[in-house]
């Protein structure tokens, strides 16, 4: 008889905790149940970590972005040359007209208008002694070009570094700095 007493006491009072902490035991529950679920907390830090980051990366663009005066106005605008001008002249070489090779045999000729840009003025009177060579390493160049090698602006770009690094080798003490196209037909 003492273990139904025992049994009946310990029943009414789950009884009484089940009415009076009802809430807390759910309140226990959903704390614990969500503390368990470690894909629940890995998405939440996640998202957290997210949220930190984007105050983080605004604060930095929009707060601390500033050149640190703060009483200057801006003047990004505006820019800013240089007192002098750059020293730099320009040599122009007699047009070149050669024919290049086609796919279906036909003839095709280039005629080529060429500036180069050189460092100083000093250097124009030594290029002009060295222009039969120049000419030369061009025309060996382009003769060897065919109508699709040149086509497009990449075609452009690789015809001008190649002439480029020609001229340098060509006129070996005198150094160019750009070569610039002034004409440039294919017909």
């Amino acid at each position: 008889m003492a273990k139904k007493e025992k049994q009946a006491a310990e029943v009414a009072e789950l009884e009484e905790g089940a009415e009076n902490g009802q809430e807390t035991a759910a309140k226990q529950g959903f704390v614990k149940k969500l503390l368990g679920n470690r894909k629940l907390l890995m998405i939440a830090g996640g998202g957290l970590l997210v949220l930190l980051l984007a105050i983080g990366a605004g604060l930095y663009f929009f707060v601390f972005s500033g050149s640190g005066e703060s009483g200057q106005t801006e003047t990004a605008a505006v820019p800013q040359f240089p007192a002098t001008p750059p020293q730099v002249a320009y040599y122009d070489v007699p047009d070149l007209i050669v024919n290049i090779q086609t796919a279906d045999g036909s003839s095709a000729y280039l005629k080529l208008s060429v500036e180069l840009e050189l460092y100083s003025g000093d250097e124009k009177a030594g290029l002009q002694a060295l222009m039969p060579r120049v000419v030369d390493q061009f025309q060996g160049y382009l003769r060897e070009l065919r109508v699709d090698d040149i086509k497009g602006s990449a075609g452009i770009m690789r015809l001008k570094e190649e002439m480029l690094r020609r001229i340098n080798v060509a006129a070996a003490p005198y150094r160019v700095r750009d070569v610039l196209l002034k004409e440039m037909i294919v017909q």
